[in-house]
């Protein structure tokens, strides 16, 4: 059976290629510092499932030093130029598009295909993790699509993946981060504090109340911490398990899917969401370092106000 181990090995054999291009690159002034940080995080996902969890905080805690001290730096990339660029767009056209768009038409298609896919009487793949791993099978499937479109040499996917991490920088690790930080939010109880906290101040007769409080903290909470990912165990445990849905009898699926989606509103007004919102503006060079941020937050607070309505409108249709 495929499990979510797959995933692991596959991210972590892509950043262990991404530390030996980098060891290798001697235009980068900090190129220790990349070897390190990038070889650190591949050992997280190649072992991290065998290391004691006090090896694998220690590891976090040293790319949190590396990063830290000096920052990583950035070499000059062998690469294609712009004219080239440019001219390969020019004959290819639309194809280009191909390998991109497999990637989310496959993965939708395995998590829906998969989940019930047997070998043997047993489960293909771990139906629990099925849609991460479609995801992974179906990055394979685009990369050997646009291998077999472009046919570059053999070391240029590795090249342009160092290239890319290298721009992104140490923001690459946060959604990791601030998920398993969500995680420790919810087994050290903050969900009851906040939950302790709302009841006794804000009045939820109701269970519009209820899910007003929910959206709203959603979002707040992933502005703070940068991730709907890390606020999803804090809010929900807080507020829509035993109030939305224990109290009131809401659906559980409905709240936590559409749940999450106010959460991401939250990610679209917020610098701590730094690899979709600040990274962004430094690979475009935009004078505005908030400048993504301005033209976002009219369109969350439009689709907020919308999930905190098919919330309530929903959840409570029986």
């Amino acid at each position: 059976m495929v499990t979510l181990e797959f995933i692991y090995v596959l991210m972590g054999l892509l950043l262990a290629g991404i530390t030996l291009v980098s060891a290798r690159d001697r235009t980068n002034r900090k190129r220790w510092k990349n070897t390190a940080f990038w070889g650190m995080y591949a050992v997280t996902f190649l072992f991290g499932s065998y290391l004691p969890h006090l090896a694998s905080g220690a590891l976090v805690i040293a790319m949190a030093a590396v990063a830290g001290i000096g920052g990583l730096g950035r070499g000059d990339p062998d690469t294609t130029s712009a004219e080239e660029r440019v001219e390969s767009a020019r004959r290819r056209k639309n194809l280009l598009y191909v390998p991109a768009l497999l990637v989310p038409g496959l993965a939708l298609l395995g998590t829906v295909t998969l989940k019930k896919a047997t070998l043997n009487g047993h489960p293909l793949v771990d139906p629990k993790q099925v849609t991460v791993i479609s995801l992974g099978i179906a990055t394979l499937v685009g990369l050997a699509v646009a291998l077999a479109m472009l046919r570059p040499a053999a070391s240029v996917p590795i090249r342009e993946a160092r290239r890319l991490m290298d721009t992104v920088g140490w923001a690459a690790v946060l959604p990791q981060m601030l998920a398993a930080l969500g995680a420790l939010f919810a087994l050290a109880g903050v969900g009851k504090v906040v939950s302790e906290v709302v009841t006794r101040w804000i009045p939820l007769n109701g269970p519009f109340a209820a899910v007003v409080v929910y959206a709203l903290g959603m979002a707040l909470f992933t502005m703070l911490m940068g991730n709907a990912f890390a606020a999803f165990p804090v809010m929900t445990a807080g507020i829509a398990l035993p109030l939305i849905v224990g109290r009131f009898h809401g659906d559980p699926a409905v709240v936590s899917a559409i749940g999450m989606l106010a959460g991401f509103c939250g990610t679209l007004m917020t610098p701590m969401a730094a690899n979709f919102n600040i990274v962004p503006v430094a690979l475009l060079e935009l004078p505005d370092e908030k400048a993504v941020i301005r033209v976002q937050v009219p369109t969350a607070l439009v689709l907020l106000a919308v999930n905190t309505l098919l919330i309530y409108f929903l959840a409570f249709r029986g």
